[in-house]
């Protein structure tokens, strides 16, 4: 693969620009109306500011508590434009949104975090090559545009791999997983029909997250390494710290530090690593805050949701400090009749309940989660094994 990408800032040593603060009670304006545009806007109405979101749904979950909600395409030039004009800062809370309208329009209003982070991280061929290009290791992988690629990368990377959408995809939608020759006739289906990456497995023995942000102002601050378990593709926990030594830990600091003051992205970076015998290996990028940052919010001096405001609107960052330990349990719509019950009894009625307003309990929709945090892991690890017991799955 000789193809690479552009990067943004090369210097490490960013100089510092003078920011005038956005300072409450301003407007911002958020483009997209789920969970974590919600979770966003708490942070901001917090501290002072009014929100206003563009969604094409009305009563989305951020629309519930937005100062106002303005339903349209997140496409449409006009409603962006009008948003650019009203708002003082204008952030976006997944990288879906599509980047053509935001840097044709950014111009005209503060967009502080532009259209790079969703060209890069929207669509997993750009993402890779932009990941290798700052000088750190993803699994291997080869692009996939028809039949005869889809052949010719399976030969160069074996079994077992993961064909998956290079855009589009998450939580396992999008990505069939590939053991033999036998899952071949399946895919070989689809292939001519949409832009594709091939990945190789990677032999892993847990998979972290560690989430940065970047101020207007090119300060840094990374949050603790969290450590995350999956059911069927879906994140089921997350665990802060991570259960991983210091020189990991370290590593997985120093690449998420080094990652989004490469790519020039201001705002909250996401990155998904899997911990591996040879080292940390990148998986995922996420532009915005992030499912495995969720117990920033009871758990930590700073959540990544004000962190990110705070980044957007040039106020200092905090330094996170973890408060002992925390961890997070996702809550999907099969989840949330056993969760309420659970909740009820005195020995987890301290769990901090987060809901996301989400008007259907679809299975394996993400409806909430809850957090708890102790001071002491073992009388932790032991609370979060008995409220897990009989989870439905």
């Amino acid at each position: 693969m000789n193809e690479t990408i552009e990067l943004g800032t090369q210097n490490p040593e960013l100089v510092k620009k003078a920011i005038n603060a956005v300072l409450p009670p301003s407007v911002i304006g958020i483009i997209g109306g789920g969970q974590l545009g919600r979770m966003m806007a708490i942070a901001a109405r917090q501290m002072g500011y009014r929100v206003v979101v563009l969604e094409p749904t009305s009563n989305s979950p951020l629309g519930q508590i937005a100062d106002d909600e303005w339903n349209e395409p997140y496409d449409d030039e006009a409603a962006l434009t009008a948003m650019l004009g009203f708002a003082d800062v204008v952030t976006y809370e997944f990288e879906n949104v599509p980047y053509a309208p935001i840097r044709k329009l950014a111009s005209l209003g503060n967009l502080p975090q532009g259209e790079l982070p969703l060209v890069v991280t929207s669509h997993r061929l750009r993402e890779k090559l932009a990941i290798e290009s700052a000088g750190y290791k993803v699994a291997p992988f080869l692009a996939v545009m028809s039949k005869d690629e889809l052949r010719y990368a399976i030969k160069r990377i074996g079994y077992p791999s993961i064909l998956k959408t290079s855009s589009g995809g998450y939580d396992g939608k999008g990505q069939w997983v590939l053991r033999s020759d036998a899952d071949l006739p399946e895919v070989l289906k689809i292939a001519n029909d949409n832009e594709y990456v091939l990945e190789g497995f990677v032999d892993f023995t847990s998979e972290v997250s560690v989430i940065a942000t970047r101020s207007v102002n090119g300060d840094v601050e990374v949050f603790p390494v969290t450590e995350n378990e999956h059911v069927n593709q879906i994140l089921h926990v997350s665990i802060a710290p991570a259960r991983i030594d210091d020189s990991l830990r370290a590593e997985a600091e120093s690449i998420a530090r080094g990652l989004i003051e490469k790519l020039d992205f201001v705002g909250t970076l996401a990155i998904e690593m899997f911990v591996t015998a040879d080292g940390l290996v990148i998986n995922e990028l996420a532009p915005r805050p992030h499912n495995s940052g969720h117990w920033t919010i009871d758990g930590c001096t700073i959540s990544q949701f004000e962190q990110h405001i705070r980044a957007i609107c040039g106020l200092p960052l905090v330094k996170p400090e973890i408060r002992g330990y925390a961890v997070m349990v996702n809550l999907l719509g099969q989840h949330l009749d056993y969760a309420l019950s659970a909740w009820q009894k005195p020995e987890f009625s301290d769990g901090k309940l987060h809901l996301y307003g989400k008007d259907e309990m679809k299975k394996n929709r993400k409806i909430g989660h809850i957090n708890f945090v102790g001071n002491d892991w073992g009388e932790l690890e032991a609370k979060i094994e008995q409220f897990l017991i009989g989870f439905p799955r």
